[in-house]
């Protein structure tokens, strides 16, 4: 059986390069064993362990710190707790794809990986729903409905991603069916439509809520602005570097994953793998910049980050704590 353009795994989960019948085909790691490397594994690997290491270090910063305890900074941990089961995912990936060849194993290993990128998705958009609250209803973010709120989100969040995951574990994957497969096997293309489908819907929420979040922040830079009875151009300044700003975060996102997204529905298994790789690496690269929008730019944790690694942070710059609405 020729089976030419399959990934096996999400993206390049348990799948290596083979020549067959003068073709390169991308075969499950069950098959004869081969010590050739595929550089584009190479890729995902060196960016999975860039993404574990980063978010760790997030993921610690917020563990440690008990001042870091608001639903802002609870999301944040959220989103860097996803990126980095994403990386380590990828590292054993490559592991698993080179050292262990087994079935069951790669279906362990691709469910981890669609758990943990759709909980990175998702905490994304709990993030900006969180901010759009925090604009929104500023007089009572800081109630015990805000935090029951978050709650809410992140166990739907979580709850969605662990089901979603599972799916091709418990049997929609096309191990016993080629021709139901899509361009990342073992993910039929149907399970892979739904998920190009949600990320879709997520994007397309996080666009609007983001167009909102702008007007707002506008609106009330304009209404400071007349209550000091004048235009000042730091008016003009704070409101370009808010729409700049968000403007970053959504440019980030989509031209991170939309271009794989859009390629899961269009394309074919007989296709080149070299497309499905090409396309895959930069979705992962989402999850390397996300600590440094939403986590290394916060000052607070600017400030835990020293008192964690110096223990002896003596700061002369007054840090004040940031709220979600500061973009």
């Amino acid at each position: 059986m020729n089976e030419s353009g399959s990934l096996s795994g999400t993206g390049a989960a348990f799948a290596r390069i083979q020549a067959s019948d003068g073709n390169s085909s991308l075969e499950l790691s069950s098959q004869l064993p081969t010590f050739a490397i595929n550089p584009w594994d190479v890729m995902l690997c060196i960016s999975g362990t860039i993404i574990a290491c980063e978010n760790a270090i997030v993921v610690a910063i917020i563990f440690y710190t008990p001042s870091l305890r608001t639903p802002m900074f609870v999301l944040i941990g959220s989103l860097a707790t996803a990126d980095l089961l994403a990386g380590f995912g990828l590292i054993l990936n490559f592991v698993f794809q080179y050292v262990i060849q087994s079935e069951t194993i790669s279906l362990i290993t691709v469910g981890f990986l669609v758990a943990s990128f759709t909980a990175s998705v998702s905490s994304l958009l709990a993030i900006t729903v969180d901010r759009y609250l925090s604009l929104y209803n500023a007089l009572t973010y800081y109630s015990e409905k805000t935090v029951l709120c978050i709650h809410m989100m992140l166990i739907v969040t979580w709850g969605v991603s662990l089901c979603l995951g599972l799916l091709p574990v418990l049997g929609w994957n096309c191990l016993d069916d080629y021709s139901s497969c899509s361009i990342v096997r073992p993910l039929t293309k149907s399970n892979l439509t739904l998920l190009s489908a949600s990320f879709f819907f997520v994007f397309i929420v996080m666009l609007h809520l983001y167009i909102k979040i702008c007007k707002i922040v506008c609106r009330h830079a304009h209404q400071i602005a007349l209550q000091q009875h004048f235009l000042t151009a730091s008016h003009y300044v704070a409101t370009k570097k808010g729409v700049s700003t968000l403007a970053i975060i959504l440019g980030t996102f989509g031209a991170s994953w939309l271009p794989f997204a859009i390629y899961c529905i269009v394309g074919d298994p007989d296709y080149p793998s070299v497309y499905t790789y090409a396309t895959l690496l930069p979705a992962t690269y989402n999850s390397m910049i996300n600590p440094i929008i939403y986590a290394y730019r916060n000052q607070e944790i600017q400030r835990a980050m020293w008192v964690l690694f110096c223990g002896c942070f003596q700061s002369k710059v007054s840090f004040r704590s940031r709220s979600p609405s500061d973009v």
